[in-house]
């Protein structure tokens, strides 16, 4: 596998990631409907994969986004750079006191418990980063004269709105112009395309982002739903990924798609809120890749999981160009990172290396 990785001395940043970020308000162990205090984190997709490339990983990384010039904002602004991400991309709107035109976005978040699942409750009409417009960046600044190694961006942000699609697609064209890797999390989510066109309209909008990317990350339904592919043979009744028909999935995606370097899918199969059994699979060289298996994984927090995967595949993608191990540094992260609670990973490489190697939960002295 050959990435062609710009050189890290030639650089700024190792890895930008281009999307919304939110307040994540969580009330703990109770509920959002009963809730007397609540806990502030920040979170997003996207943002989440250089938060954990960053702190876990140790890479240098910025964001691109937008908020609204208010406390809120500056709430946000702090909680990321307490997490080490460069903010020196993000645009600064005017607020108009109000929020009528523009605001920085909520997301209420409960963690579920056995039988009850984790419910999100995201309040980002209107957020800066939606009303963002594809030439209100800078985008030969940052990927020419700053240089960037690679940028990640996903589906979530891609269906903020009319402008946030146009805008990913200006910025993955960008990067590919000037040499930089771009991974895309698919992330589908109906009720964000609903008010911009649905499914037909994630179609139209991620069958022109894929053009353009380099390693692609989703489940066999993203794939369903935002490039039009299914997996043939595939048994939902059997809570288990049929691996030739994701094989021959992926031979018709990358016949499309032929730029395709990597596509990698995380396997979940939730036996209670708490509980899952969690591995992840990937595809490279023509080759399918099975990570190591983390079976009835206990878990505090499954938001940001996946976004987990993602930063830790990245890392072993750029640091080793191994898939094999791209997709163990995935899933290790992704696991840790879900035993702790907030959108974001509190593990370090240490303890990612020691699960890939096989490591105990015995405690450490």
């Amino acid at each position: 596998m050959n990435l062609n990785l710009k050189p890290k001395e030639k650089c700024t940043f190792d890895e930008v990631s281009l999307g919304e970020i939110m307040l994540r308000l969580d009330p703990g162990e109770g509920r959002i409907r009963t809730a007397r205090s609540l806990k502030v984190w920040e979170g997003g997709g996207e943002y989440n994969v250089a938060r954990g490339l960053r702190r876990c990983f140790g890479m240098k990384t910025g964001v691109i986004t937008a908020f609204a010039e208010n406390e809120v904002g500056y709430l946000l602004e702090d909680l990321i750079l307490q997490g080490g991400v460069d903010t020196s991309l993000i645009k600064w709107v005017p607020y108009d006191g109000t929020g009528r035109e523009v605001r920085n976005g909520l997301n209420f978040t409960e963690r579920g418990f056995g039988i009850r699942g984790a419910v999100g409750t995201s309040d980002r009409g209107n957020t800066a980063i939606s009303q963002l417009k594809k030439d209100d960046i800078d985008w030969d600044y940052i990927f020419g004269t700053l240089g960037v190694r690679w940028l990640h961006t996903g589906g979530i942000y891609a269906a903020l709105s009319e402008t946030s699609a146009k805008t990913v697609i200006t910025a993955v064209k960008k990067a590919k112009q000037y040499g930089t890797v771009v991974s895309y999390d698919l992330n589908y989510r109906p009720s964000l395309w609903k008010a911009i066109g649905g499914q037909a309209k994630a179609q139209e909008v991620n069958k022109e982002i894929a053009r353009y990317v380099d390693v692609m990350i989703g489940n066999e339904e993203d794939f369903t739903a935002c490039l039009g592919f299914e997996i043939e043979g595939n048994d939902e009744s059997l809570k288990e990924l049929n691996i030739d028909g994701y094989r021959k999935m992926i031979e018709n995606v990358t016949e499309v798609y032929p730029n395709l370097k990597v596509i990698a899918t995380t396997l979940r199969t939730v036996k209670t809120a708490t509980v899952n059994d969690w591995r992840a699979i990937c595809w490279a060289d023509g080759r399918i890749y099975n990570s190591i298996e983390f079976p009835a994984l206990e878990i505090m927090d499954r938001v940001g999981g996946g976004d987990s995967f993602a930063s830790g595949l990245i890392y072993g993608l750029m640091t080793y160009e191994d898939a094999q191990k791209a997709v163990n540094y995935g899933v290790a992260h992704g696991a840790l990172a879900m035993t702790t609670p907030g959108d974001t990973s509190m593990a370090s490489l240490k303890e990612v290396e020691a699960k890939v190697n096989g490591a105990s939960a015995r405690v450490q002295r």
